[in-house]
């Protein structure tokens, strides 16, 4: 069983920034996919970035420039740093861990942005 432990949400004024910090615990295979999700209310869950255990990046356009994802493989962290945010990045966000087709959620954490 793998555990995800989200930090760093809360509340920014636009254009500033935030870092969000995952720790996964438990029985972790070395080849995966870590990621961050967002969900704003009556909006579907989407992706805001990922990466490989072996480092490769996939960010969609709304934060490519702007959103930075990393990891440590002997620390099984992940963290997601947030520049020039917007107010329309307001959501609760979600760290995923996937090995092959099993995903893994954290509880998630908030992130406003005010305008």
């Amino acid at each position: 069983q793998v555990q995800l432990v989200e930090s760093g949400g809360g509340l920014v004024q636009a254009g500033g920034s935030l870092r969000l910090s995952c720790a996964a615990s438990g029985t972790i295979f070395r080849i995966n996919v870590m990621g961050w999700y967002r969900q704003a209310p009556g909006k579907q869950r989407e992706l805001v970035a990922a990466i490989t255990s072996e480092g490769s990046t996939n960010y969609p356009d709304s934060v490519k420039g702007r959103f930075t994802i990393s990891r440590d493989n002997a620390k099984n962290t992940v963290s997601l740093q947030m520049n020039s945010l917007k107010p329309e990045d307001t959501a609760v966000y979600y760290c995923n861990l996937r090995v092959a087709s099993v995903g893994y959620w954290g509880q998630g954490t908030q992130v406003t942005v005010s305008s």
